[in-house]
C-alpha cells in the first residue's frame, strides 16, 4: 500500500488540477472524502478557529496542531496537507515539525516565511522574514524530508503584501531550486498577478480560494488554465458551518426548532454508528 506521500506524488504527475476544501476537524476531513475529494488540507485558521475560538496569529501550539492533525489523519484515507505555520521556531523546530507531521499521517506540510508570530495571509499586520532566513526553513524541511521522512514540502511566501510581487516571485523561484515540492505564493491580487506568478515559476503551485479575501476567487478551470495544480478552500466549511449554527440557534432562541437538520439515522451514519455495530455484532460472545 502506497504512504499518503506516494498517493499525492502520483496525484501531482496525473493531468487536470485538483481542488482541496479544507478541514478544522475530523469530521470535516471525512466528509471532504465521503464528497469524492481526492486531497484534503488542515488549515491553521480554521483549526485555531474551531478548537480554541482564536484568530489566527500564532496562539496556537505546535502540540495542538499535532494532535488535531493525526486525528484528521486516522479519519481519512486520502491525502492530506498540514499546515506547519512558521514551523514553530528556528530550522531545527522546523526539522522536528516536519517529523511530526510526517508520523501524524500527513503527506505534505507547508511552511511559510513569516516573521513568528504569524498571521492568516488575507489579514492585516503581516511581516516577513529575511530572504536568508526564509531559505534557511526551507532547506531545514527539505533536509528532514531527505533524511527519510516521507513527506512533500509546500513552501509558502507571504512577501506580495510587504516586499512586492517581484519577490515573491523570487523567493518561490528559491524555494524550488532548495528543493520544495509544491510553491504557494500567497495573497496575489489580480488575475494578471496570478499569471505571472505562474509564468515565471516551475513545479506545481497552489491558488488560495478565500472568500473575499485579496485574492480573486477563480472558477478551478480558470486556475488550471492560468497554471495552478492545486486549488485551495480552506476556510469554506468553517465558514458555512458557523452560518448553520447560528442559523440553528436563533431557531431555538426564537422558540421553534431547527429545520435544517439532518435525519437522525443520517446524523449516525455520518459519525460512524453502524461499523461500530457491525464490530459489535462481529466480536459478540454467546451468552451462557
Amino acid at each position: 500500500m502506497n504512504t499518503p506521500a506516494e498517493t499525492l506524488r502520483a496525484l501531482l504527475r496525473e493531468p487536470g488540477i485538483l481542488p482541496m476544501p479544507g478541514c478544522h476537524d475530523a469530521l470535516s476531513a471525512r466528509l471532504i472524502e465521503e464528497a469524492g475529494f481526492r486531497i484534503g488540507f488542515m488549515s491553521g485558521f480554521a483549526v485555531s478557529g474551531a478548537r480554541l475560538a482564536l484568530p489566527d496569529t500564532g496562539l496556537i501550539s505546535y502540540g495542538e496542531m499535532i494532535d488535531q492533525g493525526r486525528n484528521i489523519c486516522e479519519a481519512v484515507s486520502i491525502p492530506m496537507f498540514g499546515d506547519g505555520d512558521t514551523g514553530f521556531g528556528n530550522p531545527l523546530n522546523v526539522q522536528r515539525t516536519v517529523r511530526g507531521y510526517a508520523r501524524a499521517g500527513f503527506a505534505c506540510i507547508m511552511i511559510e516565511d513569516q516573521v513568528s508570530p504569524k498571521r492568516c495571509g488575507h489579514t492585516r499586520g503581516k511581516a516577513v522574514v529575511s530572504r536568508d532566513e526564509a531559505a534557511m526553513r526551507i532547506q531545514a524541511a527539505v533536509d528532514a524530508r531527505n533524511a527519510g521522512d516521507d513527506i512533500l514540502i509546500m513552501a509558502r511566501t507571504d512577501a506580495r503584501a510587504t516586499e512586492g510581487l517581484d519577490e515573491a516571485i523570487e523567493r518561490c523561484r528559491m524555494f524550488r531550486e532548495i528543493g520544495a515540492d509544491i510553491s504557494f505564493l500567497e495573497a496575489p491580487e489580480s488575475e494578471e498577478e496570478m499569471i505571472r506568478y505562474c509564468a515565471e515559476v516551475d513545479g506545481p503551485k497552489m491558488a488560495n480560494m478565500i472568500e473575499h479575501g485579496k485574492t480573486p476567487v477563480l472558477p478551478v478551470r480558470r486556475l488550471e488554465e492560468i497554471g495552478y495544480k492545486i486549488a485551495v478552500y480552506p476556510l469554506t466549511l468553517l465558514n458555512v458551518s458557523i452560518l448553520a449554527m447560528r442559523e440553528a440557534l436563533q431557531s431555538i432562541q426564537g422558540g421553534d426548532a431547527p429545520q435544517r437538520v439532518l435525519d437522525f439515522a443520517e446524523l449516525t451514519r455520518t459519525v460512524g454508528f453502524p461499523d461500530y455495530y457491525e464490530g459489535e455484532q462481529r466480536y459478540a460472545c454467546e451468552k451462557k
